[in-house]
Parts: structure tokens; sequence; C-alpha cells
């Protein structure tokens, strides 16, 4: 099996995850080989999270995990997508079903999206 060129991206590389029935963007965040094996592994979207420094298991703290259904590698395979399906109705750790749920219209951000849940109660920090 062809695996995706990590030497490219110094170890990280991107990985976009996409609703496998809507299409929708839900988010976008890096993969190391380690996270790209336990996805393989698991079926599960598995991350390298960069301000923690580890590789983290999406939902594991909010119960809001992917199911990974397909998975695709761009031509120079240094990005991948994974076609989700997305337990809990969100993605976003602000609470939102996607990441990208503010569109700019000029200069100004507006909120596109609803609210899914309360970080606060699902995080409890």
């Amino acid at each position: 099996m062809t695996t995706p060129r990590f030497d490219k991206g110094n170890g990280l590389l991107p990985a976009i995850a996409q609703d496998y029935k809507t299409g929708e963007v839900l988010m976008m965040a890096y993969i190391n080989e380690e996270a790209w094996r336990q996805t393989l592994a698991t079926g599960k979207a598995h991350y390298w999270s960069r301000s923690r420094n580890k590789i983290w298991l999406k939902g594991e703290s909010s119960g809001h995990v992917q199911l990974v259904k397909e998975i695709l590698i761009d031509c120079d395979a240094d990005t991948v997508l994974y076609k989700v399906e997305q337990l809990g109705g969100a993605a976003c750790h602000t609470g939102y079903r996607s990441c990208f749920h503010r569109l700019v219209r000029g200069e100004e951000l507006t909120v596109v999206g609803e609210r899914v849940f309360d970080p606060a109660e699902v995080y409890r920090k």
C-alpha cells in the first residue's frame, strides 16, 4: 500500500475531515505516521496535536468520534482526506458541526453555523 509522504511535511501532513454523506468539510488537522497507522488500525480518526505535542483520537474528550469510511490521498501524496461519519453531531471543539462555521463578508466574520453543544459543559475545564 502506498502511504502518504510524511517526509514532504517534516513529519506532519494536513488531513481534511469531510462528511461522507453530505460532502461538508468538517475540519482540518495534522497527522504524523503514528496517527496514520492508528487511524488505519482502528477505523477512527487520529490526529497529531501540535499544541499538546501528542496523538489524539478525535472525540476522546467530547465523545464526538469520527468513523472513517474512506481515505483519499492527493496526487502529491502530501495531504489526506478522511470521509467520516461524525458521531455526536459536531467536529469543532467550539461546539459547531464544522470548524468552518464563519463566513467572511468584507471585513466581517459572520457565524453561519449553529452550535451543537456547549464546550464548557462537554469539556468541563
